[in-house]
């Protein structure tokens, strides 16, 4: 079992950064690749970024490459999600997920409870 925590979402105007935290619990969390998934109004939940066991392969989706990073923090059992220069599309509900196989589809085993992001024109 994994349990995990989002924080560090908000308010920010388009342009602005924001830094996304998740922390994980549990001794096993270099066995899980962890992603961040989001969810807009009215909208399906979408991958933005995956990060593998050790942190050396990572994913993107195409809307956030260039803006957005994904680290993680394997002895702090944390992953963070730097974004900069938000969008108003950015706004969403950002989840953090984990899952023993690297995949960038939605089947991931364990999910948080998801931390809003709002962007503002």
């Amino acid at each position: 079992q994994v349990q995990l925590v989002e924080s560090g979402g908000g308010l920010v105007q388009a342009g602005g950064s924001l830094r996304l935290s998740c922390a994980a619990s549990g001794r096993t969390f270099s066995s899980y690749v962890m992603g961040w998934f989001r969810q807009a109004p009215g909208k399906e939940r979408e991958i933005v970024a995956a990060i593998s066991w050790s942190g050396g392969r990572t994913y993107y989706a195409d809307s956030v490459k260039g803006r957005f990073t994904i680290s993680r923090n394997n002895a702090k059992n944390t992953v963070t999600l730097q974004m900069n220069s938000l969008k108003p599309e950015d706004t969403a509900v950002y989840y953090c997920a984990a899952d023993q196989d690297y995949t960038t589809k939605l089947e991931y085993d364990y999910w948080g409870h998801g931390t809003q992001v709002t962007v503002s024109s």
